[in-house]
């Protein structure tokens, strides 16, 4: 089936899973390197400076949002 169906349009990769983290952390870098990565022109980001009238509240802004639940 590889032999018949791996193409230069849709080629078959084979990933060595002995070890699946490396197995995984192979398969992953991979991909990423089949993306054509170039860089972008960008401008630059000017930030106005933080007003200290109130207080920064880190939990108040993030009320009512979906969490992923934390199992580990």
């Amino acid at each position: 089936m590889l032999e018949a169906t791996d193409t230069e349009a849709a080629p078959w990769y084979i990933v060595r899973s002995d070890d699946k983290r490396r197995a995984r952390l192979n398969c992953i870098a991979q991909l990423l390197d089949l993306i054509p990565y170039k860089t972008l022109p960008r401008e630059k980001v000017h930030l106005p400076k933080r007003s200290s009238k109130h207080h920064y509240d880190d939990q108040a802004s993030l009320r009512g949002r979906r969490f992923v639940a934390e199992k580990h």
